[in-house]
């Protein structure tokens, strides 16, 4: 026995190896309750996955939370059969980046909720959300609420998330204030130049937007603006004070012209010329969010962007999907800032979203409770503005826009590729090598109608413009670095989005 035990000593050191070789290379159990996979090591195949290059028929192996490789074709062996997830023809995409999203967490969790609303965006198929300052409560202007925010939010989101911060004559011209905030984490700042609707968030004017892009320049992060400006026109005060209709949509349609946006712009464009190269906010970028008017509008930032200005623009869903005419008296579901304009301009936005005008696509999720709605009686002067669609963006894109000729590698970019490099996600984006395995699993063939029996995690369904709608692109499975969040109908256990600080 002496012998036998002394023979064997010299392998234990090999044995120990080999052991340890196994556990290091092994399919691994991934966190079993923040994900409804049992491994963190596998490959999933489809005849459609969307990548830099063009849509292929292959595989995609995660492992660990990342991309690790992308196969063209077949796996040719490389894969264990238990560990592949075969789609099949579904759709294998980038997960979606929303750019604006106000979730109302802290302080107004019963308009909405990092649960919930991150739950939404899983089911639909979005894998990060950027959220903004205002509608929590208080709104996110100084580090200290940004901890507020930050506190709300951990262990409690589904999907990852990160933070805009705010841009408020408070802070505009406090450079240590506004540098605290961008310490502390913020992807970038937001400011409105009209009334906000929000107390603690007031408008800023064309000076302190300038001041907030050379803060920003030193740390080569954006500025994103809600670009209306009052305008008094011709009417105006009669409108105001008259006896029109506040349920007829024209009435609310009137009060704010399309004018509002184009001032707002021409204004932004005196201080934009400085985050050109060589300019004194280089490093600096403005972003326009939910352009609305796609005329004269459009020109000054197709007109910006040719003389070298650091500019991007964003349109939303909902003006992409409905018309002014086709907006019934009453339905306040419908109402948001700017306003859905009429069918000759949706067709306007449509085209410069096909010809690369439009950069990228968000969804400005803004919910509230049914009452500020005014379901009930219909007063669009009362209702609070903001179109509910988290979990419905990516099929409303898509069904709305086979008839201008969309492709999945345009959807990409637009949910995924342009929002990320807005953001500073250099992880994210796309389906690459080393980037997140932040991934949707979608059919975009198959019809469904969003009615009451379908699942909708947005806290307040009834609310969504959407509902009655007959979409096209269920989604399957949503990855989050790795981890199954979502599958059809069934959430992970767990909320384990990460929070995202730059």
């Amino acid at each position: 026995m002496e012998f036998l035990k002394w023979r064997l000593l010299p392998l234990v050191p090999l044995l120990a190896s080999l052991l340890l070789f196994y556990i290091r290379t092994s399919p691994k159990p991934s966190q079993s309750n923040c994900s409804l996979l049992a491994h963190n090591h596998f490959w999933i195949i489809s005849k459609r996955i969307v990548t830099p290059q063009g849509v292929i028929s292959g595989a995609v192996e995660v492992k660990g939370g990342n991309i690790v490789s992308v196969f063209k074709e077949d796996l040719q062996g490389n894969a264990r059969t238990e560990q592949v997830i075969d789609y099949g023809e579904a759709v294998i995409m980038p997960g979606l980046i929303d750019v604006h999203v106000h979730l109302d967490d802290p302080g107004r969790e019963e308009w909405e909720g990092f649960p919930s609303g991150t739950k939404a965006a899983a089911a639909g198929g979005l894998t990060t959300l950027i959220d903004m300052p205002l509608n929590s409560f208080p709104s996110t202007v100084s580090d200290e609420t940004f901890e507020l925010k930050i506190k709300a939010a951990a262990e409690r989101i589904y999907v990852d998330v990160g933070f805009w911060g705010g841009l408020v004559p408070e802070n505009a011209f406090n450079g240590s204030a506004l540098e605290g905030l961008l310490k502390a984490g913020v992807l970038g700042l937001k400011s409105f130049m009209c009334p906000s609707g929000i107390n603690d968030f007031p408008m800023t004017n064309v000076s302190h937007i300038k001041e907030g892009l050379s803060i920003l320049a030193k740390y080569r992060r954006p500025l994103l603006v809600h670009a209306e400006i009052q305008q008094e026109f011709e009417g105006y005060l009669e409108l105001k004070d008259s006896a029109e209709d506040p349920s007829s949509y024209s009435t609310y349609l009137k009060t704010r012209p399309a004018l509002w946006e184009e001032a707002a712009i021409a204004e932004l464009l005196t201080v934009t010329n400085g985050t050109r190269i060589g300019g004194p906010a280089e490093g600096a970028h403005l972003h326009i969010v939910h352009l609305s008017d796609a005329r004269s509008s459009l020109d000054l930032i197709k007109e910006a962007k040719s003389s070298g200005d650091s500019i991007t623009v964003e349109t939303c869903p909902h003006y992409l999907a409905f018309s002014a005419e086709e907006i019934n008296d009453g339905d306040t579901r419908f109402k948001c800032a700017p306003p859905i304009r009429d069918a000759a301009n949706r067709e306007k936005l449509w085209e410069a979203l096909m010809d690369g005008h439009i950069d990228m696509l968000s969804s400005d999720h803004s919910p509230t409770l049914p009452e500020l709605k005014h379901l009930n009686d219909g007063n669009f002067l009362k209702a609070w503005g903001g179109i509910s669609s988290l979990q419905f963006v990516l099929p409303v894109t898509w069904s709305y826009g086979r008839k201008y000729g969309i492709t999945l590698e345009k959807l990409a970019s637009w949910w995924s590729e342009e929002p990320a490099k807005l953001a500073g996600l250099d992880l994210k984006g796309a389906i690459a090598i080393g980037n997140h395995a932040d991934i949707v699993v979608w059919e975009p063939e198959v019809e469904f109608d969003l009615n009451d029996t379908y699942p909708v995690y947005v806290r307040h369904p009834t609310n969504s413009a959407y509902m009655g709608s007959r979409l096209s692109g269920k989604v399957l499975a949503t990855f989050v670095r790795g981890n199954l969040v979502y599958e059809e109908g069934k959430h992970a256990p767990s909320a384990c989005g990460v929070l995202i600080l730059a």
